[in-house]
């Protein structure tokens, strides 16, 4: 039986134990899972399955991809393996994010915006918290 690789990217931006705690329990029901939090360009390009994972600002986390050497590897497995984005991450798969007006990775269309909430009365009289979690 082969071992169902599954790389948690780690760019410098992630929590990465909580996402491959989580990785791995979800990989639990799958024989021969073997999760590996990876800065290594090839064992991305190797992983059978890819998790994207970021945690701060879109500007910063685009900017640590590249230059930590990952983001080809990034996108090259987004061409041929399921590839799955947490919080900013799933932001970065993106064209564009308004979040310091940064392209994305491109690979899915469309746009991060700001929710319009800052300031606004929710139905209870709290203010609505922007990010919402």
């Amino acid at each position: 039986m082969s071992t169902n690789r599954v790389a948690v990217v780690d760019y410098g931006m992630g929590n990465l134990r909580s996402v491959a705690q989580a990785v791995i329990h979800a990989a639990s029901s799958v024989d021969h899972a073997e999760v590996t939090v990876t800065s290594d360009p090839q064992v991305v390009r190797n992983a059978h399955r890819v998790v994207l994972p970021g945690q701060g600002a879109m500007p910063d986390c685009m900017r640590e991809l590249r230059e930590s050497g990952l983001m080809d590897a990034v996108l090259e497995a987004a061409a041929s393996k399921p590839l799955f984005g947490v919080c900013v991450g799933m932001q970065m798969l993106l064209d564009h994010s308004d979040e310091g007006d940064t392209p994305g990775l491109g690979l899915i269309p469309g746009r991060v915006v700001k929710f319009e909430l800052a300031g606004q009365i929710q139905p209870d009289g709290t203010r609505y918290k922007v990010p919402q979690m």
